[in-house]
């Protein structure tokens, strides 16, 4: 489906547009009656067709299915996490509840845990060598063994207080030897990283993910294998992940996996966002096979050589004077 824009009369406020519609290669779909060249009215919340549509056109019934399943998915499948989450806590309340996320700041990605425990649902974890989905376990067995894969932490359980109290407790183990500790008692990027982690596990497959700066407070190394596991994801549960990043590591892991074609550059879309005349404007970066933007933009992540160079004439400046 395109909605395709041409020039307007000056009379006019807002541009015409016709509607096309290629379904399996097939566009004799949505043909306008003959006789009827009036103009469409503007869509509706930018998505939604007028009821014109289906007075001018013919077989435009499946138009209303599309306008419903888009409201469908942002209604229901669309989930977005914020770059400031909140402050992890020496324990958690839990009254049964089924959140529908982990929250705008991760506050509920603990209760998200608890909910998926005694829902008990399993999730694809990860690919074989055949490219086939194996091993489907929990939402929480997932948040553990990716905390591990980042090296993070060793050991990883939320556990009741006591059978009378709703009252729950976060704990970890830095290492196999080390002593269970809070997770207030552990590195900042942990929990930080943890609300990531339990909304990737925890909605449904096909859902849309937006994540404002998954990589805060996490060293470079966890940056980029963030990366492998948002790729996971999306990969083996089939959920869209959009990403807002100014990790040069997480981009570069991803680069590095589509040269290792473990992901198809077809699967990526990369987009640059600068400052134009005022307004905010998106630019789409290029990726080839040999995961090599083509048309990065001057200065992406500071100029490295200049800096490198710099330094390097600094050092040889302080020699000279502490020689003479």
């Amino acid at each position: 489906m395109q909605m395709v824009t041409s020039k307007a009369p000056r009379h006019r406020k807002q541009p015409e547009y016709r509607l096309e519609a290629s379904i399996n290669g097939d566009d004799s779909h949505l043909t306008r009656f003959r006789g009827r060249g009036w103009a469409l009215p503007p869509p509706g919340k930018c998505y939604g067709f007028p009821d014109e549509v289906f007075a001018y056109y013919q077989n435009a019934e499946f138009m209303g299915d599309i306008e419903l399943e888009l409201e469908r998915q942002f209604r229901e499948r669309l989930f977005y996490l914020g770059p400031l989450r909140s402050y992890p806590e020496r324990q958690y309340t839990w009254q049964g509840s089924s959140p529908g996320d982990v929250g705008r700041a991760g506050e509920r990605a603990v209760e998200a845990l608890l909910a998926s425990r005694r829902m008990g649902r399993p999730n694809a974890r990860k690919l074989n060598r055949r490219g086939r989905a194996i091993r489907r376990i929990t939402v929480e067995a997932h948040v553990a063994e990716w905390l591990q894969q980042l090296e993070l932490i060793a050991k990883f359980q939320v556990e009741r207080i006591s059978s009378d109290a709703d009252i729950y407790r976060v704990r970890v183990r830095r290492s196999d030897t080390a002593e269970w500790v809070y997770l207030t008692d552990v590195g900042f990027g942990v929990s930080q990283v943890l609300p990531v982690l339990v909304l990737l596990a925890y909605v449904e497959e096909g859902s849309t993910v937006l994540l404002e700066q998954p990589e805060i407070h996490l060293h470079p190394a966890v940056q980029a294998g963030l990366a492998d596991i948002i790729i996971e994801v999306a990969t083996v549960r089939r959920v869209q992940i959009i990403v807002e990043s100014h990790s040069e590591h997480l981009l570069k892991r991803l680069q590095r996996r589509v040269a290792e074609r473990l992901i198809d550059p077809d699967q990526v879309a990369l987009y640059f966002c600068e400052i134009a005349g005022g307004a905010s404007r998106l630019s789409e970066l290029k990726m080839n096979i040999f995961g090599e933007i083509d048309n990065w933009p001057r200065d992406f992540f500071g100029d490295r050589f200049g800096e490198t160079a710099a330094i390097v004439e600094a050092g040889l400046k302080q020699r000279a004077d502490l020689s003479s």
